[in-house]
């Protein structure tokens, strides 16, 4: 073990989670306290200052969460990371750090719906201004850079239309701009695809989804490449001045390739507050690592179903990477190295109302806003999730008024489908 990488599957029980050095429990502890006693005055100047670490206030620092962020940046890769309250939360967190009033960046218009409505809603409240690309053209990508563009975002995996982004070609227009590239890892997770692998400069999770997989803890994280130097120019001050609040000390000069995960932690959550609980760090930390036996049979049952659906004849169209018909299909034998996700999209010949119905008719399935559970899960983004969109906004995301998407759980395949066939049916 010494010499060799450590799979995945090891990672997954043992990265950041040693036995607990005074009590010996093998479990990692919930260190359930907002704060910590300090040695002395001097210890206590220094970790306020940055000068050491250690923990001062759960807000900030705390040894549960601790283990969860040593956890998912050693499976992905990363140099650190920062787990926050939610996916959203981690979102913000990279833009606060990235971003001053004025600033604009581009992001895939294939995307989840609340990330769409925090990009041109609520990020309109900070003078951030977002620039919405078909990343399937990556001239288009190329062409909306301007000079007030700071970041390029996309998820790995589309959420809801299952489509796989050219992470390496999206990387490589952002490294000719000088600008980070950050990637939303939600729906691959580090067990099919790694973005820092092929150019990803920063990723973020929603740890609510597969990472805790079981539907019953918000989390998220934010994961530092490592790799984008932010002193190069002066474009983001955060991390290349100084800081006066630090007695004058540059976070990327000092802190180097994990300077941007210091940085979201010292002036993004200290101040923003978006912390995760202890108890939900727990449940994530227990969650992951089952994440490779779990995605396996995610993605096994997936394929079952997709190709179930794609011969019924209640069924227009099937957006699924795994089906060799899909477009996606060459992309994601790139990306994903251990399957093609579990969540993506159908479209039902009877358009919207065809699709209330069946999310109203179906048994095994639940039917709510969300993904990545044990549970097989089912909703009809046009009339929920991306309610708030236009209609245009609807079908470029991949929700019109026919789709329904899918996050197929672990559950025997047969069951699934059997749901599926006697709610189409009616």
């Amino acid at each position: 073990m010494k010499n060799d990488e450590p799979g995945f599957s090891t990672l997954a029980v043992h990265a950041g989670t040693k036995p607990d050095p005074v009590t010996g429990a093998r479990a990692t502890p919930i260190y359930q306290t907002t704060a910590y006693v300090f040695d002395d005055a001097d210890q206590a100047a220094s970790l306020f200052g940055l000068q050491a670490f250690g923990n001062i206030y759960t807000r900030i620092t705390n040894p549960t969460t601790a283990a969860l962020e040593e956890k998912v940046a050693m499976l992905e890769g990363g140099t650190a990371a920062l787990a926050v309250a939610s996916g959203h939360a981690a979102q913000f967190g990279v833009f606060h750090t990235l971003l001053t009033p004025g600033d604009e960046f581009i992001a895939s218009n294939k995307l989840y719906g609340g990330s769409i409505n925090q990009f041109n809603h609520s990020f309109k409240s900070f003078g951030w201004n977002v620039n919405w690309v078909d990343m399937d053209d990556i001239g288009a990508v190329r062409a909306a850079v301007t000079a007030k563009t700071k970041a390029i975002f996309a998820e790995s995996i589309a959420n809801p239309g299952g489509v796989v982004t050219d992470l390496e070609a999206v990387a490589k227009v952002a490294e000719d701009a000088g600008i980070p590239f950050i990637v939303d890892n939600t729906m691959a997770t580090p067990y099919l695809c790694k973005p820092f692998e092929y150019g990803a400069n920063i990723v973020v999770h929603s740890l609510t989804k597969f990472m805790g997989g079981h539907g019953n803890s918000m989390g998220g994280a934010i994961v530092d490449g490592g790799n984008f130097d932010w002193s190069a120019t002066d474009k983001y001050p955060f991390l290349s001045q100084p800081r006066p609040e630090y007695q004058g000390i540059a976070i990327h000069e000092t802190f180097g390739d994990f300077g941007f995960a210091i940085a979201c932690r010292v002036l993004g959550l200290r101040d923003l507050g978006a912390a995760i609980s202890p108890f939900n760090s727990f449940q994530i930390l227990t969650g992951i690592e089952t994440l490779p036996l779990r995605m396996e049979k995610h993605c096994q049952n997936a394929l079952e179903v997709a190709k179930f659906l794609e011969a019924h004849k209640a069924v227009e169209w099937v957006q699924y990477a795994g089906l060799e018909s899909n477009a996606y299909h060459k992309l994601a034998d790139k990306y994903l190295k251990n399957g093609f996700g579990s969540v993506y999209s159908f479209g039902l010949k009877g358009g919207y109302e065809a699709g209330v119905n069946l999310v109203s008719s179906v048994e095994l399935f639940s039917h709510l806003a969300n993904l990545g559970d044990t549970r097989s899960l089912i909703i009809h983004p046009a009339s929920t999730t991306h309610r708030q969109l236009t209609d245009d906004q609807k079908v470029a995301a991949g929700a019109g008024p026919d789709v329904v998407r899918v996050s197929i759980g672990i559950e025997d395949a047969k069951d699934i489908i059997a749901d599926l066939d006697q709610a189409l049916s009616l």
